[in-house]
Order: C-alpha cells, then structure tokens, then sequence
C-alpha cells in the first residue's frame, strides 16, 4: 500500500513574480506581443463558426477579426501554443509537487454541485468580462499593466474591487 507524500512547500511568491516578469519580458522580445489567453479561446471559436457556417463567420465582424489575420487553424496563433504550455506546465508542476489528486475545493456550507455551479458561472462571468475589457486578467493585467496601459490598471483595480465585492458574500460558503 502506497501513501500520499506531503506536498512541497509554495514558491516563495516574489521569485514566481520575478520569473513571471521575465516570461512576459521574453514573450515581448521574441513574438513581439505580450501574454493572454482569452484571445486562444476567441480563435477556437472563430475557426469554429467559420468551419460551419463560413457565410456567418464573413459577415461576422468579431469572427472576421480572428479569421482575417490568417488563422484558418487555431494551432496559427501563438496564444493557443501559450494555453496548451500553461495546462501542461501546470500539470507537470503540481505532479512534482505532489499536488495532483482529484478533489473540490469548497467549504462545509455548499454541495459540490454547488460549487461546481458557482465555478462555472464564476468562469462565464469572467470570459464575458474579458471580452467585454478587450482581455482577459492575464492580457490585461500582466501584459497591459507592463506597459501601463491605463484601461489595464483601471481594470485590474476593478478585478480586485469585484473579488472583495464578491467575498463578502461567499464568505459563509466556506465557514
């Protein structure tokens, strides 16, 4: 009988910051663009619209705006290399840590369909948000705020006003 080992401690969050700033500092000197991810979910989508109904995808301006610049496969855009490394990476990091096991976080008060429910509105929620702010948490605030791009910042604030927001009231999920 095999027993689980302790996982590894967390990186210390200042040298995962500091590698993470190098990560966006290469993506800016090698491709030329910084990070993001909802603009790989975009791109899947649009491919997708276009290989079913190529007449609603032309007419399309969102759609046209992915398609036009080439993409005819989604594996065209260097962001859905970016996805795919991240979910990788991810998983080989959390498997070294020993952190892989299949388990819902929630606290006492909640069902696991209800957490699960809440997670997927949490995520609709949030990739309508992304679209809506030109980007998702990680386009907008790594890649924007790096270049201190005002509607970056704005929305970032934003972001942590809505998660204090939102606490409040979640906060009795988990006690």
């Amino acid at each position: 009988m095999t027993t689980a080992r302790e996982p590894a401690p967390y990186m210390n969050p200042y040298l995962a910051g500091l590698g993470l700033g190098l990560v966006l500092l290469t993506a800016f000197v090698v491709m030329g663009r910084g990070l993001g991810a909802s603009g790989a979910f975009s791109t899947i989508v649009a491919v997708g619209v276009d290989a079913v109904t190529p007449t609603h995808a032309a007419g399309n301006e969102f759609y046209r705006g992915y398609l036009e610049n080439g993409f005819g496969s989604p594996f065209k855009s260097f962001l859905m290399f970016e996805v795919i490394g991240v979910l990788i990476g991810g998983f080989i990091s959390g498997s070294l840590a020993g952190r892989v096991k299949k388990t819902v976080e929630k606290g006492p008060r909640i069902s696991t369909k209800g957490r699960m429910a809440f997670a997927v509105a949490g995520g609709a929620l949030m990739g309508f948000g992304a679209k809506l702010a030109g980007g998702c948490t990680s386009g907008q605030g790594l890649s924007g705020g790096a270049v201190l791009g005002l509607g970056s910042w704005t929305f970032m604030i934003m972001v942590f006003v809505g998660g204090y927001a939102g606490a409040y009231f979640m906060r009795r999920q988990w006690r």
